[in-house]
């Protein structure tokens, strides 16, 4: 029989969207933020000439390495040096690395563990600093480079590369800020979402480039039926792996309440097929990418012999090319465990199922329930790491065989079918909230008109 969730959430529809207005006014708050965020991305930077910086990134011959990557997350920010080119991507290279030594250092893991509230907004203060950090390296990195190639500043020197450096770092700390109130005013993740929206924003372009191309007859009408079929068919698959999970019984046990005997409940302990999400292809194609950025800054530069290896590797660490395919699975497999063995520890569960009298059927409390939890999971990661390297891989197959370089891989239909699934189960939350705050209302109004009668002598 259906739980009173499950009855109010079959029950949802236009009727009871329309009655909610505190999600009508998360939903115009959170397309207002997203809003502000696309127009920053046609704001440049100062001292920047937009039109000689658009033909120098769009120049055939020129391989970009981890800016296409950027200029994808970011919606064209990149191609277009505009004041958010930067994006989110110093605040989410600072929430991984917190994360991380939140397992390896003993003050931080404190923190984590047994801080509480206190504790996670002493680390989400970290990772603020953190980011920081990050974006003034990374746009002094960018400035330095911009000011050294010929045509592309206005007026190079050290007045332009200050205010490079302060406007790309205040638009990654507005972008950061803007994520956490969409997150707490908003519907969904705000960091999420704003990646979403850039990846998003590109699309369009990447449809109409392939509908030229085959206007021209670059490519022909059963190819482009057949990317079509397939994109739907990949959506479908990653939908379908996102959701599966592995349902762990955990027993409870009867225990004497007076005169009657409580608990002995049964739930389930979930674990899902990708525990690691969408940060392995991030990972591992960030650091594919960096040969080839290094190589794209020093290309005008004497290297020294030492280095002389560095062109030759950049031209084999493409998309589409047998040495690129190959690490880059090797690398998103690597980061599947590494990063499950982070985000989830079978000693803490198991150690939490016995603190609670849980227990997992025919299997001892403790050490023994660790043991198998971890054997669990790492078959379930076997299969989530087959599962995001063949999403990934697919699109660098069809660059090899068709020789199409549009560069709208894995990662980008991963995220953004995950922020899509995540956004509307948290909208499901807010109707199914707001069904249950009409139901207690009504059960007071009845309470109030069946209260006692008023006996009259």
């Amino acid at each position: 029989m259906a739980s009173a969730a499950e009855q109010l959430a079959a029950n949802m529809n236009m009727g009871s969207f329309a009655k909610a207005t505190e999600l009508h006014k998360r939903l115009l708050f959170t397309l207002g933020a997203l809003l502000v965020y696309r127009i920053g991305t046609y704001v440049p930077i100062p001292g920047i000439n937009s039109q000689a910086f658009l033909q120098f990134f769009q120049n055939p011959d020129q391989s970009r390495g981890i800016l296409d990557m950027f200029n994808m997350f970011s919606g064209g920010a990149v191609e277009r040096m505009a004041i958010f080119a930067l994006n989110v991507m110093p605040y989410i290279s600072a929430s991984i690395i917190v994360q991380l030594m939140g397992t390896v250092y003993p003050p931080w893991e404190k923190l984590r563990k047994e801080g509480g509230e206190s504790g996670r907004k002493q680390l989400n203060q970290y990772t603020r600093y953190l980011t920081v950090f990050l974006a003034l390296a990374q746009s002094f990195g960018i400035a330095a480079g911009l000011n050294a190639q010929a045509g592309l500043v206005d007026q190079p020197g050290v007045f332009f590369i200050v205010s490079t450096v302060v406007t790309l770092t205040g638009g990654t700390m507005f972008l950061m800020w803007l994520g956490e109130q969409v997150t707490a005013r908003g519907v969904g993740n705000g960091i999420s979402l704003i990646i979403f929206a850039g990846i998003v924003a590109v699309l369009p372009g990447t449809v109409a480039r392939l509908l030229g191309l085959a206007q021209q007859g670059q490519m022909s009408a059963f190819a482009l039926l057949f990317i079509a079929v397939l994109a739907v068919a990949t959506v479908v698959f990653i939908v379908f792996m996102e959701r599966a999970q592995r349902r762990l019984l955990i027993q409870y046990p009867k225990r004497q309440e007076g005169n009657r005997m409580a608990g002995g409940e049964r739930s389930f302990l979930p674990l899902k097929v990708n525990t690691a999400g969408v940060i392995p292809p991030i990972f591992a194609s960030s650091l594919l990418m960096l040969p080839t950025t290094v190589a794209t800054m020093t290309a005008n530069a004497d290297l020294p012999s030492w280095m002389s290896w560095l062109p030759l590797v950049t031209a084999q660490l493409t998309h589409g090319q047998p040495l690129f395919m190959a690490l880059y699975a090797a690398l998103i497999i690597f980061f599947c465990f590494f990063y499950t063995s982070i985000t989830f520890n079978p000693e803490d569960t198991a150690e939490n199922l016995r603190k609670y009298g849980g227990f997992l059927p025919g299997i001892r409390p403790g050490k023994r329930t660790a043991e198998y939890l971890d054997y669990v999971l790492t078959r379930l990661t076997v299969i989530g790491a087959a599962y995001i390297t063949a999403v990934c891989l697919l699109p660098e197959f069809m660059v090899a065989q068709m020789g199409n370089s549009l560069y709208f891989g894995g990662t980008s239909i991963l995220i953004v079918v995950s922020v899509t699934m995540d956004t509307v189960a948290q909208i499901q939350s807010q109707l199914l909230a707001h069904q249950y705050e009409g139901l207690i209302k009504k059960a007071k109004l009845r309470g109030r008109g069946r209260g006692p009668a008023v006996v009259r002598r």
